[in-house]
């Protein structure tokens, strides 16, 4: 009897991963997903925190797609050993602090040693020529296959028609005249082959899946890096970048403020581990303190958290600040105006 191919699919969650794994399923291939979790995945975060969001679903779209495939999905944390692709992308960063070749790189080469530690034969990606061009060119796919070591054992269903033939192709394990010749940026394709697969739900693109390509979340990361003075961060470090308002009025400190009730909770959690403010006098938001406070820092904080409450327009508001030794401090202050918070101090 004919062995049975096995391959493992990098899912996104996005259409073009979950159409490149059916693609590969409907030559009788054996296929798991494979999902690498690096922090700054946009899906499920900050609609799941913020209460206004509710109504978006919450659900997780690689186990989702994972779901509707009928295939097992690994989820494999790579939090730790991502992080010198961020800090230190040997290709550098996209028009925000997206390595983006550097990370499908790692991506690629984490798959291959799963794959060989798990019995596998081969890979599958989404990757579309042209789609993104700092990952998804045709003179940056060879790199991938090079650098990360998986050679001719990449798949990339979508589009592999434009390119040579993989190995799985010329062993006869997957037909080639059944990949496709898909190119560019349009979305016409793939919607038309999900339709033809009896697709009719998918997550729909919206300028990536990774905070990283986004120019506000780079800023803040940025600002971050320059405050500490070198690039590192930790996960707690991320998962703040993604809410509030980042205010720095002076460069060894900056205030986080909720935006609503959701994220005031999430940020409740942090309470122990930062100086945190909020206003006793009136209701208003949460505001965690990144850096160290002076007794001068104490006043302009609260005045500037003050602003943000309900008491905005008040003679004075009732500030206490509270510092993770346990010292608290009650600061009756004046809220700043509007024009009073420069515009400089927004991260």
């Amino acid at each position: 009897m004919t062995q049975q191919r096995k391959a493992v699919s990098l899912i996104s969650g996005g259409l073009d991963s979950m159409l490149a794994t059916k693609a590969i399923m409907e030559q009788g291939i054996h296929v798991e997903g494979i999902n690498f979790y690096t922090g700054f995945c946009v899906e499920g975060h900050t609609h799941a925190i913020r209460k206004q969001e509710r109504a978006k679903p919450k659900r997780n779209n690689a186990l989702w797609v994972a779901e509707q495939l009928g295939i097992k999905l690994h989820i494999i944390d790579i939090v730790e050993e991502y992080k010198d692709t961020v800090i230190n992308p040997k290709h550098g960063y996209g028009s925000n602090l997206n390595p983006c070749l550097d990370c499908k790189i790692f991506m690629v080469r984490h798959a291959k040693q799963w794959m060989e530690q798990n019995g596998f034969d081969f890979i599958i990606t989404g990757e579309v020529i042209g789609q993104r061009p700092m990952s998804q060119s045709a003179n940056k796919m060879p790199i991938v296959a090079k650098e990360s070591g998986a050679l001719d054992l990449i798949v990339r269903p979508l589009c592999g028609q434009f390119l040579p033939p993989t190995l799985p192709e010329r062993e006869g394990w997957i037909d080639r005249e059944k990949l496709f010749k898909f190119s560019g940026r349009s979305r016409k394709p793939q919607m038309a082959l999900a339709k033809e697969y009896g697709i009719d739900e998918y997550a729909q693109p919206a300028g990536g899946c990774c905070f990283l390509t986004n120019p506000e979340y780079s800023k803040k990361l940025q600002d971050l890096w320059d405050a500490r003075g070198e690039r590192k961060y930790e996960l707690d470090d991320i998962m703040l970048l993604k809410l509030g308002r980042h205010i720095r009025p002076r460069p060894h400190f900056k205030l986080i403020i909720g935006r609503e009730e959701g994220e005031n909770n999430f940020m409740s959690g942090y309470k122990s581990q930062f100086t945190h403010l909020s206003c006793v006098s009136h209701p208003g938001p949460l505001a965690l303190v990144d850096g160290k406070l002076n007794p001068e820092d104490r006043e302009l904080a609260a005045r500037i958290l003050a602003r943000y409450t309900q008491g905005r327009d008040a003679d004075k508001a009732n500030i206490q600040l509270i510092q993770p030794d346990g010292i608290a401090y009650l600061l009756p202050v004046t809220p700043f105006k509007a024009e009073e918070i420069l515009e400089s101090w927004h991260v």
